[in-house]
């Protein structure tokens, strides 16, 4: 943590001590920083300069709001443009407000703070921001992009010294809107809303919504960094497409996101790119684990910070297919979940690209080969997911090969992804042993008719039961061609001696959830809120916080059951 950082955290601190553990909003507004200050101040008749806080990066000198191709600049000003009619509070996160931003819940009932967060009333002295950014949609370079709906208001730090930046979504027109209308439709935002509640209580780094209102929708984000994605090096208009990229901004970033590179340090830029490769690996992996195709894995989509953003065509895998794609509009089906981990090496690439000029040929070479284990870390992280999904403890060489083994029985028999997991969390090694599965396991019913389940399960019980077996003898005949296929070794040594039955499904429980938010739970929730009805909203809100535990109120709504009918129907495109 920087020190200035540091003392504001503390003084906060304080501030939040002294009587109440919330500060009332005039006293946040003040704490607020502006993105921007003057770099000289404006003689008559002429406007003002400015730069960004702590870093010398250009804002577009054309401070008009009006769509066009911007020059010589990473930011344009732009001002949110009010709603016209009444502003309604569809929902908010009670820990967002609270624990990030230090406000009592009680804030949303003031008309100051709808305002504020509606881009109704800026802040006394400060200048919004939209971010200038180019970058490659479904696989070709689509040039100038940018933030066009949405405006940077501000940075806070919080009592515990986070710094938090605060962004307007659907806040109206920027230079970047292109044929848009700077809104957000209420589908788009609900939809946005509850996935980034959802991907946070299931542990998935993202960025988060403090809010969400209605009728064009309009939310306030909050995040660690919304100069953010691998497209910021690309087209910047300080040098062409492919040539060097802004040295000032990758030095920003690193110095305010990666403390722990020296900027004295002459490989900080490969240092920086190894990070974000490993870490884009671990997040992916991540979004596997839980069944997650994002839909639009842009360049522009892809964060540097390694946290999931943009959630526009979504969706949670219901049957295990790794064909699934939850966006109409990817008619190539390019961003198919099986295929994330190869977009990600694509976008990975491409900011290598723009970051070659930056390096000499030893770090060019010593990049290409930080490229080149990204497939390796990848596979070795979600590996890892997975046999933690599957309650295996210490090292067992061929744990691949039972996930691969499970994962081929799904996708054969459609079982559902998120509740063959769980079920497996819940069901008894005794019943599994007798292949006796009760109703309630339904996922695991349908598991069951593959004709290599009884393999698939004898195999299981014994990794979880034993320390070493053999291969060859306890293989079924279509995983023994796999294995004889993929490797030569006899036998493996596992630590799972002495693991109790009752310590496996508490611990798979808890990493295996039983609630996610499916298109179809996120449709009739959105369908009420279009009506005025935000119950089903807030319904969901609560649920997907606790997503491990049963509750009542889920059980009772349908969510871990079968998805109905109507929903093998339903789709999503760019423009939920």
């Amino acid at each position: 943590m920087h020190t200035k950082e540091a003392c504001v955290g503390e003084r906060r601190l304080k501030e939040c001590e002294r009587g109440t553990t919330r500060i009332f909003f005039p006293l946040f507004l003040s704490h607020l920083q502006s993105w921007v200050c003057f770099s000289s101040l404006p003689s008559t008749g002429t406007k003002p300069s400015w730069i960004v806080q702590s870093a010398a990066l250009p804002v577009d000198p054309i401070q008009e709001n009006y769509v066009r191709q911007v020059r010589d600049c990473i930011f344009s000003v732009a001002y949110p443009t009010p709603f016209k009619s009444r502003v309604l509070l569809v929902a908010v996160s009670k820990v967002v407000l609270e624990e990030i931003l230090d406000l009592d819940v009680s804030i949303t009932e003031t008309d100051d703070f709808l305002q504020f967060v509606s881009g109704g009333k800026v802040g006394i002295g400060f200048v919004p921001l939209a971010h200038r950014y180019g970058g490659h949609q479904f696989g070709s370079w689509a040039g100038q992009l940018g933030d066009g709906r949405a405006h940077m208001i501000g940075v806070y730090t919080n009592r515990y010294g986070e710094r938090w930046e605060l962004q307007l979504k659907g806040s109206g027109k920027t230079p970047y809107s292109r044929d848009g209308d700077g809104r957000a439709v209420l589908r788009s935002s609900v939809r946005e809303f509850l996935c980034s509640e959802a991907m946070h209580y299931l542990g998935i780094p993202t960025s988060r919504a403090a809010r969400c209102s209605s009728p064009a929708c309009c939310q306030i984000m909050v995040s660690h960094r919304f100069i953010r994605n691998f497209s910021s090096f690309w087209g910047t208009g300080l040098t062409k497409v492919g040539t060097k990229p802004s040295r000032s901004l990758l030095d920003f970033i690193i110095q305010e996101h990666f403390p722990s590179i020296s900027m004295n340090d002459s490989n900080r830029y490969l240092d920086f790119f190894s990070r974000v490769v490993s870490e884009t690996a671990n997040l992916i992996a991540l979004w596997m684990s839980v069944g997650f195709a994002h839909g639009v894995c842009n360049t522009d989509n892809f964060s540097l910070l390694s946290i999931t953003i943009d959630y526009g065509p979504f969706g949670f895998m219901e049957s295990y297919d790794p064909d699934f794609v939850p966006n109409t509009s990817d008619d190539e089906r390019r961003y198919k979940i099986g295929n994330q981990a190869n977009v990600g090496l694509f976008n990975l690439d491409k900011l290598l690209q723009a970051l070659k000029p930056l390096l000499d040929s030893r770090q060019k070479q010593l990049a290409f080969q930080i490229v080149e284990g990204y497939s390796s870390h990848y596979y070795l992280h979600f590996t890892e997911l997975f046999k933690a999904k599957l309650g295996f403890l210490g090292e067992g060489e061929d744990d691949y090969y039972l996930i691969a083994f499970l994962l081929r029985l799904m996708e054969d028999t459609k079982a559902d992804f998120t509740m063959t997991f769980r079920q497996l969390s819940e069901i008894t090694q005794d019943q599994l042993k007798e292949l006796h599965i009760p109703k309630e396991y339904w996922a695991l019913q349908d598991l069951a008719k593959h004709k290599f389940f009884s393999d698939w399960v004898t195999m299981y019980l014994l990794r979880l039961r034993r320390s070493r077996y053999t291969q060859e003898r306890l293989w079924g005949s279509l995983c023994a061609r796999i294995c004889r296929e993929s490797s030569g070794k006899k036998g493996q040594t596992v630590s799972n001696k002495g693991d109790s039955d009752s310590k496996r499904r508490k611990r798979m429980t808890s990493i295996n959830p039983r609630y996610v938010l499916r298109n179809w739970m996120a449709e009739s929730a959105i369908r009420k809120a279009e009506m005025n009805d935000f119950s089903g909203v807030h319904l969901l809100q609560q649920v997907l916080q606790h997503p491990f535990q049963r509750q009542s109120v889920a059980e009772k709504a349908g969510y871990a059951l079968h998805p109905p009918t109507w929903a093998k129907d339903l789709k999503v495109s760019c423009s939920s």
